[in-house]
């Protein structure tokens, strides 16, 4: 096996597990490229690429075409949506992700990120090193009505969390049926009564339409909290903060935010007024040891598998006529 494999994920091969080492093994030569998938700082090294393990940042046309001989792209995690899938299945490269290789990591976030807004824990922090030690009230979490919008691995995966620690757990999936979410302990919901009945509320859809709006910011439980680990889309900030402001929402905490990494220091989330009830993280719930080490084994054995001439285990995007 022979060829250059691209990698544009900053985290790739960074666990206890030597990826870079495997790829190498198996006759493969491994480039580092641009995080951002900057296409004149990709392209010297897409000309000769046969594989590419990609990072969040888009994966267009362009940049297939920039890539001769490219056969595969892993996205290193589980949303595709930044791939150009019909491009890529016209130019015959097979796309895969590593489905559920952060669930665990990503839930635990997002119920870190819920006990860190209804205890004030980084404002508390920060009040006693100004050596500030007056205490601000908190809201127990159990015994809560919690809302979970999205029951995919991670919705699934904080649904469990959320029961055991004793919320009553209202989840909203039009694509689930009941039965399933009954089987988890919750009860299934339509959104407008996700919105008005619960106390607490973790986003977990799909990106490309906003769920938190103006609408459901007039018709929300008083004192709701959000917890936003999901897309930046999902949530129109300006009414979020608009809402922290006034006090119909009582705390949010997200994993990402709109323009990350090129522009979120504008959002008005980041309010020096608003930093008592928001809490903010730079997308790292799924930067744990152990999801980063299965993250990149599942996508190294599909770049393995596809160069090899066998089917990838994890395929989201079939090339169309015959493979090069």
């Amino acid at each position: 096996m022979t060829g250059t494999v691209v990698v544009t994920s900053r985290s790739f091969s960074s666990g206890s597990v030597d990826l870079v080492q495997r790829l190498e093994q198996a006759g493969l030569a491994v480039v580092r490229g641009s995080v951002t998938h900057d296409l004149d700082a990709l392209r010297p090294v897409l000309q000769d690429a046969v594989a590419w393990i990609a990072g969040t940042a888009p994966v267009t046309t362009q940049h297939l075409q920039a890539a001769p001989r490219l056969r595969v792209i892993a996205r290193y995690g589980t949303g595709v949506d930044a791939v150009d899938l019909a491009a890529a299945a016209q130019a015959h490269v097979t796309v895969t992700n590593t489905p559920g290789a952060n669930s665990e990591a990503v839930a635990e976030h997002a119920i870190a990120l819920l006990f860190a807004v209804l205890r004030g824990v980084a404002a508390g922090d920060r009040r006693v090193r100004c050596s500030d030690w007056s205490v601000r009230r908190g809201r127990q979490l159990s015994g809560s009505v919690a809302g979970v919008v999205g029951f995919g691995r991670i919705g699934r995966a904080v649904t469990r969390r959320l029961v055991a620690l004793g919320c009553e757990v209202l989840v909203h999936d039009p694509y689930v049926p009941d039965d399933d979410v009954l089987a988890a302990g919750a009860g299934p919901a339509r959104l407008q009564q996700v919105c008005a009945e619960a106390q607490v509320v973790s986003l977990h859809a799909p990106g490309g339409g906003q769920v938190v709006d103006a609408t459901w910011l007039s018709r929300c439980s008083p004192g709701q909290v959000l917890v936003n680990t999901a897309r930046a889309d999902l949530v129109d900030e300006t009414a979020v903060a608009a809402a922290l402001a006034d006090g119909r929402l009582a705390g949010y905490a997200a994993d990402t935010l709109a323009g990350e990494g090129d522009g979120a220091d504008a959002s008005p989330l980041l309010a020096d007024d608003l930093a008592e009830r928001v809490v903010i993280t730079p997308h790292l719930g799924a930067q744990t040891g152990e999801a980063v080490d299965l993250m990149g084994t599942l996508a190294v054995a599909d770049v393995l598998a596809v160069l090899g001439g066998r089917r990838p285990a994890h395929a989201v995007g079939t090339p169309s006529g015959d493979p090069r």
